[in-house]
């Protein structure tokens, strides 16, 4: 197994303005897809060393809550909460070891920025949608899921092997 970087965007939250925008919290439906998305990469048998998420609640609490399915070291990495760029996802993405897969938990537009950087593929990721990439050299990386949240859902339903 190739090193594989997962991207997991943070769920649909409380609108702009609502509060301070690092305090943005989850919707009940934000919540949902926290779970869902990690239901469904449990249900895919995906196990990841180690997980990074940013500081801001919105992202945060849909880390904790995608881990509920999960077995996962959590990190809060600052960088993570805005401006997070390629050469950083590389590095987290080697933390994690060798052969290995690392998830991380974030935002948009840096998210979709990072995917574009390492395969070339321009993407839309929904708020609560996961990303997968195979990394295959230094810079570059292969996608290989695009998961909605409709689809993450559904995967959701089926039972962990």
């Amino acid at each position: 197994m190739a090193t594989q970087l997962w991207l997991l965007r943070h769920g649909e939250a409380e609108p702009h303005g609502a509060r301070n925008d690092a305090d943005r919290r989850l919707t009940s439906r934000g919540e949902d897809q926290a779970r869902a998305a990690g239901r469904a990469l449990a249900a895919l048998d995906l196990r990841f060393q180690l997980t990074f998420t940013s500081p801001r609640v919105r992202a945060l609490d849909t880390a904790r809550l995608a881990l509920e399915a999960l077995e996962s070291e959590l990190v809060v990495h600052d960088p993570l909460g805005q401006d997070f760029e390629a050469d950083e996802a590389l590095v987290l993405a080697a933390s994690g070891g060798e052969d290995q897969r690392t998830l991380l938990v974030g935002h948009n537009p840096d998210f979709t920025q990072v995917i574009h950087d390492l395969t070339g593929a321009t993407v839309e990721l929904k708020k609560g949608g996961v990303a997968g990439i195979r990394l295959t050299g230094s810079r570059r990386g292969e996608l290989m899921a695009l998961l909605r949240p409709r689809e993450l859902d559904r995967l959701a339903l089926t039972p962990p092997t």
